[in-house]
């Protein structure tokens, strides 16, 4: 099965200039391989894996992939998927958002053999005369309308600088085809008008028979007919500082079981046999949820590292169990991030003066020691049932954090501080 086969029994190809010449240049030789993506924010997200597991796999077949960080689109803003104008950002926010991202892309493809490019510095050198003249006169108007990107905007409406977005990522796929060698672009579904006006531009300039292709990938569905990549809690982050290593993890461990095998196959590298084997467990045995945590662990370590997943199932047993004393300070950050929390400054308290005084977990002392006595306060992870227990801050994680249990599942984050 060649890579285009694989593709396509991964559900993972939606449109495509010239199939079968893109299937015979692979045939040939290595391709070199672009995806783009605009600094618009400080963090890639789960959305953005979806055109970069694709571009993966193009590398781990032996070909050249190449992202571009889109300084120069980015400043001025993509059409796409949207009913109004981008909100501009300064040059300096832009710089920012593409060392982040480049900091990002490194990290899942590495420094070996791929290449991370900024179109403003070729957009940034192009005069608005050379830019009318050399390019401006190659695209008809008519066509450019005709384009679904633009043609969704006519209604509510479209400024000319987002009319003008297609025709600079066409002239960035002609450059990469100049400078760097690229023969392919690849993107969302929705950047197929884009995609093939590049593809254009460079049978216009370069010669009819110039092997350029593009493809897109399908748009990204659940099957409650909801848009990929949202959690609860909003975006699903790359960035572990805005979202939590654990958190990811919890995120793909919780897909639904119409969803999951769709899942393996595009997110994750494992075999055809090991995911049919994986879509038959979701038959015969849902409760195990083996498939959602097989998912879970090979996207989290391909975000995040090996580490990171033995880490978010570490934490996961503890809050299961709830027997925390072998957690870390920065697993307890992580796992118990979004349970309700307070902060009290650092020494011992009695059990009961802690949970009324310091903590307002119990709103009286007769119902603290009602509770103490009865064996519902754990405190890290441990019950406590003497009256004349001490809760002393410095006594487990780092001193950074005391964790109290009442009940089966009531858990408060007590932050020390001082």
């Amino acid at each position: 099965m060649d890579l285009i086969e694989d593709l396509q029994w991964r559900g993972a190809i939606n449109q495509q200039t010239d199939a079968e010449g893109l299937r015979a240049e692979l045939a040939k030789h290595p391709v070199s391989i672009y995806v783009g993506t605009d600094p618009t924010g400080d963090s890639l997200h789960v959305g953005h894996l979806i055109p970069f597991m694709m571009l993966k796999r193009f590398q781990e077949a032996g070909n050249h992939p190449v992202m571009l960080i889109g300084g120069g689109t980015g400043s001025i803003g993509d059409p796409s998927g949207r009913n109004s104008e981008r909100v501009l950002q300064t040059m300096d926010q832009v710089r920012a958002n593409q060392e982040k991202l480049t900091n990002q892309l490194v990290k899942l493809f590495g420094t070996e053999d791929f290449q991370v490019v900024n179109n403003y510095d070729w957009l940034s050198q192009i005069s608005i005369l050379d830019f009318l003249r050399d390019y401006g006169k190659l695209f008809s108007v008519n066509t450019m309308l005709n384009k679904e990107v633009v043609a969704s905007r006519l209604e509510t409406g479209i400024s000319f600088t987002e009319f003008t977005y297609q025709i600079l990522q066409s002239v960035d796929f002609l450059h990469l085809y100049r400078h760097n060698h690229v023969t392919v672009q690849m993107g969302g579904a929705d950047q197929w008008g884009n995609i093939t006006a590049g593809v254009d531009l460079i049978h216009r300039i370069e010669g009819a028979d110039t092997p350029v292709f593009g493809l897109t990938i399908p748009l990204m569905l659940k099957a409650d007919g909801t848009k990929f990549g949202k959690s609860a809690g909003g975006a699903v982050w790359l960035d572990p500082k805005k979202t939590t290593p654990y958190e990811f993890y919890q995120f793909w461990l919780n897909q639904d079981d119409r969803d999951v095998v769709k899942y393996l196959k595009y997110f994750t590298f494992l075999s055809h046999q090991r995911i049919d084997e994986l879509a038959e467990a979701v038959k015969t045995a849902p409760e195990k949820r083996e498939a959602q945590r097989t998912l879970a662990q090979e996207v989290t370590k391909f975000v995040h590292g090996e580490d990171a997943v033995m880490s978010a199932e570490k934490i996961s047993h503890a809050l299961f169990s709830g027997d925390l004393r072998d957690l870390t300070a920065d697993e307890i950050a992580q796992g118990f991030k979004d349970v309700p929390s307070v902060t009290i400054p650092r020494g011992q308290t009695n059990i009961v003066e802690f949970l009324v005084d310091l903590t307002k977990i119990e709103p009286s002392r007769r119902q603290a020691r009602e509770d103490v006595q009865n064996g519902a306060i754990y405190v890290n992870g441990e019950r406590q049932q003497s009256l004349d227990f001490t809760v002393d801050t410095d006594a487990a994680f780092n001193g950074d954090y005391v964790i109290v249990r009442k009940g089966k599942k009531k858990y408060t984050l007590v932050n020390v501080k001082g």
